[in-house]
């Protein structure tokens, strides 16, 4: 699973300034491709090259063979470029400091000078046989998460989004409207853009306008457009979104702010399916799908004169309730590592996970503000991470709250739990039975019982 050809051996970079312990290295790993560095330059360019699984090196390099200075830079940027990498570092007698340095800043291992090549062989062969781990570990992460997507981008393992998804994808190739209903950072517009890709106006345009951030003079004209002329200001004819969408889908997002005046407009455009410019005098037919939605309660809206009854019915021709990650236990880890393998890559490439206390971290929070707070917590952490691993500390989030309202009765309260405890473990496995059969300590056939008894297979 390394980015090497499958018929190619491993690769394995010597940094080393002594042409005679280079020459003595070379000819050991016979099971190697061996390719040799005697300075910094040399080295960053076969790294770039080559990209070796494994490289051993000399903290002593020229312009400072007798310092470390040089050596340490060139971890630094090993670690840099190829994170992945296993780099083992060579400690004289005396030098632990610089050794246990070397670890903290990213080593693999290190090995004693004068050089035993026997010993130096075994920490080469297991570090390869680590870095096999890891990729086929990397690989196999890429793949569940591929396999835990639905609605072509969304993931999840929740079996609540799962069935969201599928309600999408029934009402999908119907023209009905579709209402979202969710707390904000839900992935509201997310599932909205799966409606338009699910349906047979995918080649069509997908527009998407948020009715909260324009203000209300403003509001008609972007949804309806106007004509030369119409007000100041109207220096030229301008497409509303609406018509922009024709033949696609346009998506409302916090539809209830909408004012009531031009709520009665909307609903003239859904009735007759035909729309005037402002300034216009001619209708003009209009083949547009609506999807909208909010956080807000638009019935309460209803009761208070806020918000026209007759154009709810007409939007909600179908409601879907949209689970907050709370609500979908194994996702807030299911997605924090997708997360993290986007962020890392494009900021910050020596962040390889999170740590045990970040996982467990992730799992009890609330997340009050759902999908969005998690990505941006991720994606601070990421930033400012000083290692490998991301702890609870860099996501910033408090200890969780244990005196939580919790079913008195037992049986519940031990349901409650066990699912709760398996889908978190199933998250952490990534969907693999066996490995959350090993997390919770037990058989995969009594997994399979609790899966099956508690209807966690969907």
């Amino acid at each position: 699973m390394t980015d090497a050809k499958p018929d190619r051996m491993p690769r394995l970079l010597i940094v080393e300034d002594d042409p005679g312990l280079q020459a003595q290295l070379k000819w050991v790993y016979e099971d190697f491709e061996v390719h040799i560095a005697g300075d910094r330059a040399s080295a960053l360019a076969l790294l770039r090259s080559e990209a070796p699984e494994v490289v051993t090196l000399d903290l002593g390099l020229p312009p400072d063979p007798d310092g470390t200075s040089e050596g340490f830079a060139v971890l630094d940027e090993i670690m840099a470029l190829k994170p992945d990498t296993k780099v083992i570092v060579a400690s004289g007698h005396g030098a632990r400091e610089s050794a246990q340095r070397a670890i903290a800043q990213g080593a693999y291992d290190f090995y004693q000078k004068p050089v035993d090549i026997d010993a130096l062989g075994l920490i080469v062969r297991r570090a390869l046989h680590l870095h096999r781990l890891e990729a086929e570990n990397r690989a196999l992460a890429e793949k569940s998460g591929r396999d835990n997507r639905v609605l072509g981008s969304l993931l999840t393992s929740a079996p609540e989004m799962v069935r969201v998804a599928r309600t999408i994808e029934r009402v999908a190739n119907t023209n009905v409207s579709v209402m979202l209903l969710g707390a904000s950072g839900t992935g509201k517009e997310l599932l909205a853009r799966g409606v338009h890709e699910a349906s047979r106006r995918a080649q069509g345009s997908f527009v998407a306008i948020n009715c909260a951030a324009i203000p209300e003079n403003l509001l008609e004209s972007e949804l309806f457009g106007h004509e030369k002329g119409a007000f100041t200001g109207a220096v030229k004819m301008t497409e509303g979104k609406i018509e922009m969408a024709d033949g696609g889908t346009l998506f409302l997002d916090e539809v209830g702010d909408i004012p009531l005046q031009l709520q009665v407009k909307l609903l003239r455009f859904l009735q007759e399916r035909t729309i005037e410019r402002i300034g216009g005098r001619r209708s003009i037919a209009v083949d547009t799908r609506i999807v909208c939605a909010t956080h807000q309660n638009l019935e309460a809206m209803i009761a208070d004169g806020r918000f026209r009854e007759d154009l709810f019915y007409r939007l909600a021709e179908i409601v879907v309730k949209i689970p907050s990650l709370a609500e979908r236990p194994g996702d807030p880890t299911l997605l924090a590592k997708a997360f993290l393998t986007k962020f890392s890559k494009e900021m910050n490439p020596q962040v390889q996970g999170f740590a045990p206390d970040a996982l467990a971290a992730i799992d009890a929070w609330n997340w009050p503000g759902n999908v969005r707070e998690l990505e941006n917590r991720v994606k601070r952490a990421v930033i400012m991470a000083d290692g490998k691993l991301i702890a609870a500390t860099d996501l910033d989030l408090a200890a969780p709250d244990t005196a939580q309202d919790n079913p008195l009765n037992l049986k519940s309260a031990r349901e409650s739990a066990d699912r709760r405890v398996i889908r978190h473990a199933l998250a952490r496995s990534e969907g693999n039975i066996s490995g959350t059969a090993r997390l919770l300590g037990i058989s995969r056939p009594t997994l399979y019982d609790l899966l099956k008894q508690y209807d966690l297979n969907s």
